[in-house]
């Protein structure tokens, strides 16, 4: 499909324990190919953290292209956070990206009104989350090879 007609996304937004299995396994399976494959990145993908949040999952035909986790606050960061941002490398480019963050950002503020939503960004990517009012809180760190920056986008008071 990369680099073909534009295709319209369904999103899908569900607490863990509402994941099907099959959705659980597409996800797994994406974050896999994106994080440890494609990244050669091996590390412990699985967290203990999806349990405590909410998936957000871009899909079209029955097929999983982009997907985002909302963790509550307390579970990595003392707000709530946005992880495990993917698009699918065929269709990367086109702005589903943009598509997920924007829909993410709006869930994460609707579950957590009050709290400002973190982000353990990989630090080449940290331009692109300025785009979204986040900012950088914390200096360059290593986490599994890939240099990350913590950031930071401030509830409105």
């Amino acid at each position: 499909m990369k680099n073909s007609v534009k295709i319209n996304l369904d999103y899908l937004f569900k607490p863990f324990s509402e994941l099907t299995l099959v959705e659980l396994y597409e996800i797994l399976y994406l974050r896999q190919q994106v994080f440890v494959v494609e990244q050669t990145c091996p590390f412990e993908e699985i967290d203990h953290r999806d349990q405590y949040a909410h998936h957000l999952m871009g899909r079209h035909q029955n097929r999983l292209y982009s997907y985002a986790r909302i963790v509550a606050p307390g579970k990595r960061f003392p707000g709530a956070s946005i992880g495990r941002i993917i698009t699918h490398q065929d269709i990367r480019n086109q702005g589903y990206g943009k598509e997920l963050m924007k829909i993410a950002i709006k869930h994460t503020t609707t579950l957590y009104p009050q709290q400002d939503i973190h982000l353990s960004a990989q630090q080449h990517l940290e331009p692109y989350y300025e785009k979204f009012a986040f900012v950088r809180c914390s200096d360059p760190y290593d986490e599994d090879g890939i240099m990350h920056v913590d950031m930071k986008r401030r509830v409105s008071r």
